[in-house]
């Protein structure tokens, strides 16, 4: 059944190809700040809503929402701006959606939020981690600090929060090689990439699995294709979150 959807931080990578993969079967919004990338958006057959998230009142978000069945929040600040800029959009920005969600009146649209591998308590190891994912972990949080703290603090804040239904989609390390259409989802490794039109394909197949509320699923290159590791990974129902 056709949906209502909007997309937080519609001109990202990811975001233009779910918009692309989204708009032949439902009518899709995607947010952005910059009104040079309303032909972009308009070209994946998506309307472009300009709306700056970092400005936007809970209020008026709420307002933004209303009527829509999914929210997809793929926003991020992309490593610009340091870590205030970091806070701003990655945490403050998601809590702001998550209140929008909140204040939506009438049926509150369902969230789909935009991750990463490996956010979690940075204390609590997954049971499942070999010694090569302890190793990787300790290397990205060396990285990319801010971005892993901010980014949990964002789930953490969602993740007890029961006035919406909402889903985490956790890919790992991204890159712009063409689609596989395969992935391994669920418990999975750290080292592995995935392309981002995979990503996108997950998070187009989740547009239709309320199935798949409160969640944490992990995402990255495999051999399954995608609709089936997906289907067994909400079948079995683990979260990967660790709070």
């Amino acid at each position: 059944m056709a949906k209502k959807i909007i997309i937080v931080g519609g001109h990202g990578n990811i975001s233009l190809r779910l918009a692309r993969l989204l708009s032949p079967s439902h009518s899709v919004t995607s947010l952005i700040r910059n009104p040079e990338h309303q032909q972009d958006i308009l070209e994946t057959s998506a309307k472009p809503l300009l709306l700056s998230l970092e400005d936007v009142s809970v209020p008026d978000l709420s307002k933004a929402f209303a009527g829509y069945d999914v929210v997809y929040f793929s926003a991020g600040a992309g490593g610009q701006g340091g870590e205030e800029r970091t806070k701003k959009v990655d945490y403050e920005g998601a809590v702001k959606v998550f209140d929008a969600i909140e204040g939506t009146s009438g049926v509150k649209p369902r969230l789909i939020l935009v991750s990463a591998l490996d956010i979690r308590d940075p204390e609590k190891i997954p049971a499942h981690y070999n010694d090569d994912d302890i190793s990787h972990s300790k290397r990205l949080r060396a990285v990319i600090p801010a971005y892993m703290h901010w980014k949990y603090e964002a789930d953490k804040n969602l993740v007890n929060r029961d006035a919406f239904k909402w889903t985490i989609v956790r890919p790992g390390g991204l890159t712009n090689n063409p689609g596989t259409g395969k992935a391994d989802i669920g418990r999975t490794h750290l080292g592995k990439t995935i392309s981002r039109d995979d990503v996108a394909k997950v998070l187009a197949l989740l547009a239709d699995r309320e199935d798949a509320a409160g969640l944490a699923i992990d995402v990255v290159g495999g051999d399954a294709p995608i609709e089936e590791a997906l289907n067994a990974a909400i079948e079995k129902g683990e979260t990967d979150f660790l709070g």
